[in-house]
């Protein structure tokens, strides 16, 4: 009996969250049209090589539309990925990719503490968020944490080709994949939810000695 009772409620548990999805994407589509809030844009981009290899410092400029901010307030966890690859020039064929990382981002808020956590990752945090994070005491500062690279190791040193040309490329988009399936259908051609952005720029070797 025991079980039938736990096995009710989940199934009830369940239909009440997939309701609250129905609502919040039937909320908005029926939003009246609000103003664009300014498109993403890489402000700055800095690639150096030091001892500990090559190093990338970026600032990502974007606001969060009301759509995004709203989904935040009601539980659901925002993904953004961070991507920088560095390429070598090949006259011949197409440019060899020598170098990839990633530094994957879960925004999420606490309703119990009122606070913001903000955890990032190598590698794809998924929804159980089980790695370490940090706290925040208001959105704007978490956001000011994702928007901000700071000597980010991209690459050993034995990666780069002294005698080579070398293009790093940075690339910062909101992961959309990463939303629960709803969400995943309501942003497909929604630009409220194009956050993207891309750099490139060549490796000064002698300027990064």
């Amino acid at each position: 009996m025991h079980s039938k009772h736990l096995r009710a409620r989940r199934m009830l548990e369940r239909a009440a969250f997939a309701c609250a999805f129905v609502f919040f994407l039937l909320a908005t589509a029926l939003a009246p049209a609000r103003a664009d809030v300014g498109a993403t844009e890489i402000t700055h981009m800095q690639v150096e090589r030091g001892d500990e290899g090559i190093l990338l410092s970026a600032t990502v400029k974007f606001d969060l539309p009301p759509v995004i901010e709203d989904a935040l307030a009601k539980g659901i966890p925002m993904y953004f990925v961070a991507e920088a690859a560095i390429y070598r020039d090949r006259w011949y064929w197409y440019d060899k990719r020598v170098s990839y990382a990633a530094r994957h981002m879960r925004l999420a808020f606490q309703p119990l503490t009122r606070r913001w956590r903000l955890q990032v990752s190598p590698n794809p945090i998924g929804n159980s968020g089980m790695v370490l994070g940090q706290m925040f005491d208001t959105h704007q500062e978490a956001l000011a944490a994702i928007q901000r690279t700071s000597r980010w190791r991209i690459a050993d040193n034995s990666t780069i080709d002294p005698d080579s040309t070398q293009t790093v490329e940075f690339r910062f988009r909101l992961d959309v994949s990463q939303l629960p399936r709803p969400f995943q259908i309501g942003a497909v051609g929604q630009s409220e939810w194009n956050i993207n952005a891309a750099r490139a720029q060549r490796l000064e070797l002698d300027a990064a000695r």
